[in-house]
């Protein structure tokens, strides 16, 4: 199929840490340890990670009910967790991930030339996140300085609310003038990705090598055996696959071809819920 074919689709609309910026995911997950260590917490990497993609004060609520992390707040405070406590592990949690996000701003390798070839075929370029609209500002200032700027980016007090309600995707669509939304495509390295991707009727590619699943930098990848990256990409492609991903990648430098048969796919007139 040719790149022309890339002309079908409206617009891609890419998540950020671990699919665009921040291989791995690593600030988010750094930052909410830091600040649960702070409460006497050890938060394991894989439940910071399990609802990752959420709009952070969303997700920090939804750890304080996780079972490992609920018993270890009742036996320090003698009660269980609260709004309160949200409010202030959130107050933490905005300064802390202000002061790291520029260590974890590099652009990952491949994202820039995609979307220079996404955008000479005339494809709209957007971006969603759980980060706070600061944190995004200062996010896009440093990649931009790298060559990678979508034509807009949205944040959940953008619209309201966060993933997986899909009103990001929708403000895009929107401002974007990218219609219909059958012909977009949601980008991203986590299940509330996909699940956002799809509530809005786009069609979902799964980010596995570079993104939350995995969890790992660039240089820490690059130093796991061949045989630990085969299995690692295998899972985290089966778990995007049981929550809803109609294509998975390893990386978005990778994504042309999915996007040319999402674009057949729109050409033929299907529909990501066909």
């Amino acid at each position: 199929m040719s790149s022309s074919s890339l002309k079908a689709i409206a617009a891609v609309i890419f998540d950020w840490a671990g699919t665009t910026v921040d291989h791995g995911s690593l600030a988010p997950v750094r930052t909410l340890q830091q600040v649960f260590a702070k409460r006497g917490i050890a938060l394991a990497g894989e439940v910071a990670r399990r609802d990752m993609g959420l709009a952070k004060r969303d997700h920090i609520r939804l750890l304080l009910r996780e079972p490992e992390v609920a018993i270890r707040w009742e036996e320090i405070y003698r009660r269980q967790g609260a709004e309160s406590d949200v409010d202030e592990l959130y107050q933490d949690f905005v300064p802390l991930q202000l002061a790291c996000l520029l260590d974890h701003a590099k652009v990952i390798e491949g994202v820039v030339p995609v979307v220079d070839r996404l955008r000479s075929n005339g494809v709209r370029i957007g971006g969603t996140t759980g980060y706070t609209r600061a944190m995004l500002d200062e996010l896009q200032r440093a990649a931009c300085a790298q060559g990678y700027a979508p034509d807009q980016s949205l944040c959940p007090e953008d619209v309201g609310t966060g993933r997986p309600h899909p009103f990001m995707c929708y403000q895009l669509a929107v401002n974007l003038k990218a219609a219909p939304l059958s012909a977009c495509v949601k980008v991203g390295d986590t299940f509330s990705d996909i699940e956002e991707g799809r509530n809005a009727g786009m069609w979902t590619v799964g980010v596995l090598r570079t993104g939350n699943l995995i969890g790992l930098s660039e240089q820490d990848w690059c130093a796991l055996p061949d045989q630990e990256k085969s299995a690692a990409i295998r899972n985290a492609g089966k778990a995007m696959r049981e929550h809803g991903a109609h294509f998975i990648v390893e990386a978005v430098g990778e994504i042309l071809p999915a996007l040319e048969e999402i674009a057949g796919r729109v050409e033929r007139g299907e529909c990501p819920c066909s």
